[in-house]
């Protein structure tokens, strides 16, 4: 079907060579940029299949997917306003990449909750502001009276910091922490019974992966919380043009590799795994990359499912999505909610989930 309408596109771009005589100076120029900005789009369709083991570059090109969804959408809109048949281009690769584009924005959510929900939330919480990254003092009552609030049954958090003084209201919980000196880790909260654990502790990072498998019911159901390799960016302090750009650029290619490798890791232990699964966590990348296209195959995307707008889960200009909920196919999501509170550089997210 793909090779179908790529050929049925140029068709259309070897007809649209006669109408550019049509054009004046200025909007030829641009149809030219937008011819660009079209396949390039089309090209980064194919990125979630290709392996940053293999290809560290191309995965780095992944992170300008929104960026193209975007000026795609304001050329199509500028050609439709002006009554141009140029339109059809941009309006092609949108269709083409639809699924793409629906992973990155929805219209409308869902919300039918019932009583029988399992509730799920998930949140990066970067240490309750243990390193002083803003001057809020009381970033981690904040969070606990946040979720106090929400009331999930099951709570994941990344970036935790073990604190004795920090805890939250719920009957089991596994924390494990990076070694005994550093104290950064990650932690499931259950009000249901955890009958086991692990960790699958990643050498030579400060990420991770753990899981827990709770007791509901007759159910055993195993809860995955990820933690991939960190870019270790600060979006709002480097600067692609600078001097420093192509340090910047290798180590984006080669963090992406790493993710590569952890992701592998992963699946061999779920494969082993044959029961209910929930995955969740800060991915460190995009719906549009070849991790995320790994991790999630055959399972749901409680945003796609349920939300609504962008998703933005990450507090950066571009509505960047890098954490998410993953489940189950025949699970049923009734609601998935990005919360807007700023007491990290990361949203939580909370889904839904009913198994009948």
């Amino acid at each position: 079907m793909i090779r179908s309408l790529l050929m049925k596109k140029l068709f259309y771009l070897n007809k649209e060579r006669n109408n550019m005589k049509k054009l004046n100076t200025a909007n030829k120029f641009l149809f030219i940029l937008n011819i660009l900005v079209a396949l390039f789009l089309i090209f980064s369709y194919f990125l979630p299949y290709v392996s940053p083991k293999t290809f560290p570059s191309l995965a780095v090109i992944s992170l300008s997917v929104p960026i193209l969804i975007s000026i795609n959408i304001l050329f199509f809109i500028y050609w439709l306003i002006r009554l141009k048949k140029q339109f059809f281009l941009s309006f092609l690769a949108l269709i083409l990449g639809f699924n793409h584009v629906t992973s990155w924005f929805l219209i409308s959510g869902k919300k039918s909750i019932k009583n029988d929900d399992l509730k799920i939330l998930s949140y990066n919480v970067k240490g309750f502001n243990h390193l002083g990254w803003e001057k809020n003092q009381e970033t981690a009552q904040k969070i606990i009276d946040f979720t106090e609030k929400e009331a999930p049954d099951i709570l994941v958090l990344q970036e935790f910091y073990v604190n004795p003084n920090i805890d939250f209201n719920f009957s089991h919980k596994y924390v494990k922490a990076k070694s005994a000196t550093n104290k950064f880790g990650q932690v499931i909260y259950s009000k249901y019974k955890i009958i086991n654990s692990g960790s699958l502790d990643f050498k030579q990072s400060a990420n991770n992966i753990i899981f827990s498998d709770i007791l509901r019911d007759l159910d055993t159901i195993r809860i995955y919380n990820i933690h991939l390799e960190s870019l270790g960016v600060n979006p709002y302090e480097e600067n692609f043009g600078q001097e420093n750009s192509e340090k910047l650029y290798q180590r984006i290619k080669n963090t992406f590799s790493k993710q590569a490798y952890q992701t592998d890791t992963f699946l061999a232990h779920k494969k082993k795994w044959k029961g209910k699964t929930i995955i969740c966590g800060d991915f460190n990348n995009t719906a549009f990359s070849w991790v995320y296209n790994e991790i999630s195959s055959e399972k749901k995307d409680a945003f796609i499912e349920a939300g609504h707008g962008f998703g933005k889960t990450y507090n950066y200009p571009l509505p960047l999505r890098i954490d998410f909920i993953l489940t189950d196919e025949e699970v049923t999501i009734n609601h998935f909610q990005t919360f807007d509170i700023k007491y990290s550089d990361h949203f939580p997210i909370m889904a839904h989930l009913n198994w009948k």
